[in-house]
């Protein structure tokens, strides 16, 4: 993931993580490493429009996981990458909708 990482800021590319994402990594306190990591990306919070879309992505893909949803919506809208360790349920997301979803497996 660290390279991933380092070799999109080499190429002027700034990650975007969720926010739901981050809840779900964030454990206990200070957490050093993914902090430093967090510095080169862009935590993406959920708007009311955002959460609107969500919600429709929800009602036609039977997805009943927001972060799931809001990682697929916003990779979709801004036509990124996403970069995850258990792309299955991403991937039975877009597969029902028909958004075409790129994904690195880590």
């Amino acid at each position: 993931m660290g390279g991933i990482h380092a070799d999109a800021l080499r190429r002027g590319i700034l990650p975007t993580v969720p926010a739901g994402v981050l809840a779900q990594v964030w454990r206990g306190g200070p957490q050093p490493s993914l902090s430093r990591v967090l510095k080169g990306c862009r935590v993406e919070t959920l708007t009311e429009a955002q959460a609107r879309a969500v919600g429709r992505l929800a009602a036609h893909s039977g997805h009943d996981d927001a972060v799931d949803l809001f990682v697929v919506e916003g990779a979709a809208r801004r036509a990124d990458v996403v970069v995850t360790s258990d792309p299955s349920d991403l991937a039975r997301i877009a597969d029902v909708v028909g958004i075409e979803l790129r994904v690195v497996v880590v």
